[in-house]
């Protein structure tokens, strides 16, 4: 009975990369194991099982795999077959399980050896004005940190002594347990995964290798930030536990409110209130920017609403681009308190405005042609 091939029994093409075969290979022995499938009365999933398995020998191993593309099954020697044991360039079932399981149970370490643990990354919220976060600046924080205890230089063992090797692992910080086809490594109970004991804990961090401590650091904040950005400082996070590589500190930007300009992506805004004489007759204002004033020109006949955009008076993005603008939007501003004789000359304004006819007061005119044919189309 001929065999499968070995392509097809994996599910990969022929070019597929070492990474590719392993990826194969643990999915589909996860699926097949006999012990995940006790009730396969048929033995099907364990045949399955040891033809995936004969399969993977052969083509993680680069001799074999170059010799079974070329001659096929007659290419490989019989004997390293689903019963055998793998050649130099390959990797053991228990290897391959290996690394998953010492991945769940070692905190992400591959292979033996006592568990070092990386120190946790941490988070500052800083909050800083508008104009800061668009010119950027450099600002000074204090954060509580755990850092490496000097009197034991982070090994948690009384100074002129040292951590003794665990003796349940032998100082490799995992255990092996077999189980029918799986070998499984899991964390040492008795060590917790570091490798060693501590006889005589430091009285300084009580055999912890780390004490919490005030740290000032100076964040460089570069122009263009803003809400939820983040600046990482590598290795400023915690140390790592016993002489484990420090984390990130993260650094979360949030830009205050501010009283006269808002911000969308690189461009700002603000609402400039005008006299209903400069709407009318136009004329000029000073308008505040970042960078100080510039002189905005109002034409004749501005509306409530009009948009005037200021070139290169906005923000310059923070990953490069160009600088965006300064979009002022008008408003003309109702009097209000008047005297008696502000009103009545505003009374006489508005009749000299009725005797001119339409031309004054175009939109007002076209919005009541509008409302008069929609109640005429009504029936009112």
């Amino acid at each position: 009975m001929s065999k499968r091939d070995y392509y097809e029994v994996l599910g990969v093409s022929k070019n597929a990369s070492e990474a590719d075969l392993k990826k194969a290979y643990r999915r589909l022995a996860m699926k097949y194991h006999p012990d995940r499938n006790a009730g396969d009365k048929s033995a099907q999933a364990e045949k399955n099982f040891k033809q995936i398995k004969e399969a993977y020998e052969i083509l993680a191993d680069a001799q074999k795999r170059a010799a079974y593309d070329q001659f096929g099954h007659a290419g490989v020697d019989p004997s390293m077959g689903a019963g055998a044991g793998m050649g130099r360039g390959g990797a053991s079932f228990s290897d391959i399980f290996g690394d998953v399981f010492g991945d769940i149970f070692s905190g992400g370490r591959a292979g033996g050896g006592a568990r070092v643990n990386r120190g946790a990354d941490l988070r500052y919220n800083l909050r800083l004005s508008l104009e800061d976060a668009v010119a950027g600046t450099t600002v000074k924080i204090r954060i509580p940190s755990y850092v490496e205890c000097k009197p034991c230089a982070g090994s948690g063992a009384r100074k002129g002594t040292r951590p003794e090797a665990c003796s349940t692992c032998g100082g490799h910080g995992q255990v092996r347990m077999q189980q029918g086809f799986f070998s499984v490594q899991q964390t040492c109970p008795r060590c917790q995964g570091r490798g060693t004991i501590i006889r005589d804990p430091c009285p300084s961090c009580r055999g912890k290798g780390r004490v919490q401590e005030q740290k000032t650091l100076s964040v460089k904040v570069p122009p263009g930030v803003d809400t939820g950005d983040r600046i990482r400082l590598a290795g400023e996070g915690e140390s790592g536990d016993r002489g484990g590589p420090p984390g990130d500190l993260y650094v979360q930007i949030e830009v205050e409110e501010h009283s006269i300009f808002s911000r969308e992506d690189n461009n700002l805004f603000c609402e400039v209130p005008i006299g209903v004489a400069t709407a009318a007759l136009g004329g000029e204002m000073e308008v505040p920017t970042l960078d100080g004033k510039v002189i905005l020109k109002i034409p004749t006949g501005t509306q409530t609403g009009k948009m005037f955009r200021m070139r290169g008076k906005g923000v310059k993005p923070v990953r490069g681009g160009p600088i965006g603008d300064l979009i002022c939007r008008v408003f003309v501003e109702t009097p209000v308190n008047l005297t008696q004789q502000q009103r009545d000359l505003l009374i006489q304004f508005e009749e000299s405005l009725v005797a001119g006819g339409k031309r004054h007061t175009p939109h007002s005119t076209s919005w009541l042609n509008g409302v008069k044919k929609f109640f005429e189309g009504m029936g009112f």
